[in-house]
């Protein structure tokens, strides 16, 4: 088997022709870095990065660019290709679309996807140094992810029981109302503000429809979250967040599967 074929099949990415791997110098080393080059292949050359659109070539833009890309082993890993600009008639000038990367990134979706899932597990500094990233890039990394996710899945979808809570921000008693669901640990909503109007707003994106799907809402005692889950939730059981309960409602805890808690 071809070393080319090999690659392509650890990069896992479609549209892509992979002309040549070698060996090169470390720009920022005294080691040796993996260069894979490649193009892409006839049906995604020469579209607009954003809209994908085929579109005329303007100029061979920077000429050729590398994309980190998750290291091979122990070696640190780039895909290198030539970067031409096109012109969209929509956007206007700008890069060509490449089906490894996103518009703009440095590194591969491959390396990016991977860093935002560990970001999510592991502490940031654990992140930085098992890849070999930079604070900066990894958060810029995260925060590509995140915009390039949105509007892609539904937060709220599926939700049967939650947890609402503030959390204080910065300086000068300035919050933020948030609600996670207690089944996935996720955090699924946030918004500036901790009163009624602003848990309302929630409830509002979320409808009656699912609203009515609730089951358990955890909180603390806050008679303003109380107020507008009976209102907008009646029939879902209100659980008093651990760190304000006592052994007297520990057996509610039990009964609603609740054991522990969950603070937010």
């Amino acid at each position: 088997m071809r070393k080319t074929r090999v690659f392509g099949q650890l990069m896992g990415v479609q549209g892509m022709v992979i002309g040549d791997v070698t060996m090169q110098p470390d720009p920022d080393g005294d080691g040796e870095v993996l260069v894979v080059s490649v193009r892409p292949d006839a049906r995604s050359a020469g579209r607009c990065a954003q809209c994908r659109r085929s579109c005329p070539g303007y100029d061979a833009g920077v000429g050729t660019r590398r994309w980190r890309t998750v290291d091979t082993g122990t070696t640190r890993t780039f895909l290198e290709a030539a970067a031409p600009r096109v012109q969209c008639p929509d956007h206007g000038v700008l890069v060509a679309h490449v089906p490894w990367a996103r518009p703009g990134a440095k590194c591969t979706y491959l390396l990016e996807d991977t860093c935002a899932w560990l970001a999510k597990n592991m502490a940031l500094t654990a992140v930085t140094v098992f890849l070999r990233l930079s604070w900066r890039t990894v958060a810029a990394i995260v925060a590509r992810v995140v915009q390039d996710l949105t509007g892609k899945t539904d937060q709220l979808d599926g939700l049967t029981r939650i947890g609402i809570d503030e959390i204080s921000y910065r300086k000068g008693h300035r919050y933020l109302t948030c609600v996670v669901d207690h089944d996935t640990g996720r955090l699924v909503w946030a918004h500036e503000g901790r009163n009624k109007d602003t848990l309302t707003l929630f409830f509002d994106a979320l409808g009656p429809t699912r609203s009515a799907l609730l089951t358990h809402v955890s909180a603390d005692g806050a008679e303003w979250i109380h107020a507008v889950v009976r209102e907008k939730a009646p029939q879902a059981a209100i659980c008093l967040d651990p760190f304000y309960g006592d052994l007297r409602i520990m057996p509610m805890w039990s009964t609603f599967g609740l054991v522990g808690g969950y603070a937010v």
